[in-house]
């Protein structure tokens, strides 16, 4: 860890207890992170990598079974109104077997790759994004992703089959006071006397399907351990029975967007879980968590993508029948700009999702950047690419579907796949985090190289750093500046080759600026984060840019150039914007905000307080206890169904989905 005087007590046992849990090794060369070192290697992406046959037939089998049932079952808005999805449909999704997408088949699972996996989550998501999002925790965050990687065999015999057949699981990690920063979890595990079971106590906020679950996955601090004569905090994974005595739904948490999603505060108060039930190893749990996500995260990327190809082909039919002075809307410039930056990001957004699924089905391959950048850039131009198409759209964007439809005008769920949109930024990693996620790694190289020049470190430990730099960063600095020389990019037609030459021009321009950056700032570049986030952002457009090169190449390759427009403006679009990127990076007012910022802040203890007097109080104990204890209305009952999972009826499901709705 870099040493820092910068930082205070806390944040140094924050940062400590991040790197404790990173991944420390790469297990290959990736893609994005030889970008932020000069590297554009498009033997990585050309030719553009493509689903293998039999798995996309598998696939397009399966897409077709789930599209047909949800156009028959699956009401967006009806869901979306009443706010919650009914137990008819938790009945369809556990027959079709969604609940266990990628669950291998020996455990009762579809055993689908993570392609098929992300195609079918974005079916759904068509019809109804608080589903989706529903299957999405319960698979990409919740327990049969984390069991699958690190369980063991006697965990997997024994909560797979149980999760494929249609049980729920939910994820806790999040705190009321504790949210990207796991170093001040407060929910705490220790052993019982007779060290049979680890006796768990605290309390987890926004845990999704939480309402409803019948396992979580929670993590919690444990005995830290000592390492030379320091003592590291440990944070570990445990799978959780939510009918066991002392599990508590405390409150269900209502949202502006996806508002049918089980998600609230759970409570575990002395929750006596069984030795057999932690995942992995007593410390283990934020590398498990981290390594989850890896996958994980690929979930989102597809569902907006998805959505901004169903945004981009309702938005064009709209520019070509809307009739405005004289002519479609497509036809006048600020129209057609719009719908150019639609289109093109849909498609932008969707080749590095697909790009992604296809290294993780590869196996083998770190794609620990490749999903962080996935996570981040699509759910930040998703959000664009909705604002851009709402203001295409005009009054009716901002109009309801159900109000559409009533007076009879032509309906999209655009309102609503706005406001479903936006937790995308925020859930399953912030934009700000996966700056500093991204950030941390992109700089890995050079702190495995002169990292013995950022802590505390002997003589000679800062000598073989030395021999080391010594050995490398000269001919590597050389190549940053002469490197285009010898680049030919022989296999790349026209403008493509163009755009090209021009992005491998910025990636050795990027690694230089990082470059600069760790040397005039050195420790203190960790608390620019203004200045990371602009780096990281040119770096993921950069790697996008190159991925749309070699996509549309590919298909040039084929005999196809269906999407060679929409690569051509993103790419020329795209520069305008990166140039800008590297332009702020001097020239900003980031000092200008801190002190702003800090003025505001200290005005605000001047102002008088605001009176509460009218608000009722909210107790600790968030109002009444929506279930607790054994949790009778879904325990044994349901535990004897799950033993009859084969056997199961739409009836017995509804019954079980029902009840939660009961208590509450």
């Amino acid at each position: 860890m870099i040493e820092n005087k910068n930082r205070s007590a806390e944040e140094a046992k924050s940062i400590e207890v991040a790197e404790e849990s990173r991944e420390m090794d790469w297990k290959s060369k990736s893609f994005i992170a030889a970008i932020f070192m000069g590297d554009l290697d498009m033997s990585m992406a050309t030719p553009f990598p493509e689903q293998d046959a039999e798995d996309k037939a598998v696939g397009d089998a399966k897409l077709a079974e789930v599209d047909a049932w949800c156009v028959e079952h699956l009401d967006g808005e009806a869901i979306d109104a009443a706010r919650q999805i009914p137990a008819p449909v938790f009945a369809g999704l556990a027959k079709l077997g969604l609940f266990g997408i990628k669950i291998p088949k020996e455990y009762g699972g579809l055993g689908m790759s993570q392609t098929n996996y992300m195609r079918l989550l974005a079916c759904v998501a068509k019809y109804c994004g608080s589903t989706a999002a529903t299957l999405s925790a319960h698979q990409s965050i919740g327990v049969p992703q984390p069991l699958k990687l690190f369980g063991s065999e006697e965990q997997k015999k024994k909560f797979l089959p149980r999760l494929a057949a249609g049980e729920i699981s939910a994820f806790g990690l999040t705190e009321p006071t504790v949210g990207s920063d796991p170093a001040n979890m407060q929910t705490y595990a220790e052993l019982s006397d007779d060290g049979e079971h680890w006796i768990l106590n605290g309390e987890k906020l926004w845990c999704t399907n939480g309402v409803v679950a019948d396992l979580y996955v929670v993590m919690a601090r444990t005995p830290p351990k000592l390492r030379k004569g320091r003592e590291i905090k440990q944070i570990s994974a445990f799978v959780v029975e939510a009918d066991w005595e002392g599990v508590e739904v405390m409150h269900r948490c209502e949202f502006m967007g996806l508002r049918a999603i089980e998600n609230g505060i759970i409570r575990f108060t002395d929750v006596k879980v069984p030795v057999a039930n932690i995942i992995g190893e007593p410390g283990a749990g934020l590398r498990i968590a981290l390594s989850t996500l890896n996958d994980g995260r690929l979930g989102i990327p597809a569902i907006v993508a998805e959505d901004g190809q169903s945004l981009a082909t309702f938005s064009a039919r709209w520019a070509k029948s809307r009739f405005q002075w004289g002519k479609i809307i497509g036809r006048h410039e600020a129209g057609a700009d719009k719908l150019a930056r639609v289109v093109a990001s849909a498609w932008a957004m969707e080749t590095l999702s697909s790009y992604c699924a296809a290294l993780s089905d590869h196996g083998g391959v770190d794609i620990r950047m490749e999903a962080a950048t996935a996570k981040m850039f699509n759910t930040e131009h998703h959000w664009d690419l909705v604002d851009t198409a709402l203001q295409l759209r005009g009054g009716r964007g901002y109009e309801t579907m159900a109000s559409l439809e009533a007076r009879g005008d032509a309906s999209y769920p655009m309102e609503r796949s706005m406001r479903d949109a936006r937790i995308n930024r925020i859930v399953e990693g912030t934009t700000d985090v996966m700056h500093l996620f991204l950030a941390r790694e992109a700089l890995d190289k050079h702190l495995s190289n002169a990292g013995a020049f950022f802590k505390r470190s002997t003589l000679g430990e800062k000598l073989t750093a030395l021999v080391g730099c010594a050995k490398f960063y000269p001919g590597w600095y050389a190549r940053l500046w002469l490197g285009g020389l010898l680049k030919r990019h022989d296999g790349y037609d026209g403008e493509l080759r163009a755009h090209l030459k021009w992005v491998e021009k910025r990636t050795r321009k990027l690694a230089r600026t990082l470059f600069h950056k760790m040397i005039t700032l050195g420790p203190k570049l960790e608390m620019r984060q203004l200045t990371l986030a602009r780096i990281v952002d040119i770096g993921a457009e950069l790697s996008v840019m190159a991925l749309v090169v070699a996509r549309a190449q590919s298909e040039l390759n084929s005999g196809h150039s269906t999407h060679l427009p929409e690569s051509l403006y993103w790419l020329a679009y795209r520069r305008a914007a990166v140039d800008d990127m590297f332009r702020a990076i001097g020239t900003n007012a980031d000092a200008e905000a801190v002190a702003l910022a800090e003025r505001v802040m200290a005005r605000v203890d001047e102002l008088p307080a605001a009176d509460t007097s009218h608000l009722e109080p909210l107790p600790r104990e968030y109002g009444k206890v929506l279930t607790s204890g054994k949790r009778k209305t879904r325990g044994p009952a349901k535990k004897k169904a799950v033993k009859k999972a084969a056997a199961k009826t739409p009836a017995k499901k509804t019954a079980k989905k029902t009840a939660p709705a009961a208590a509450k």
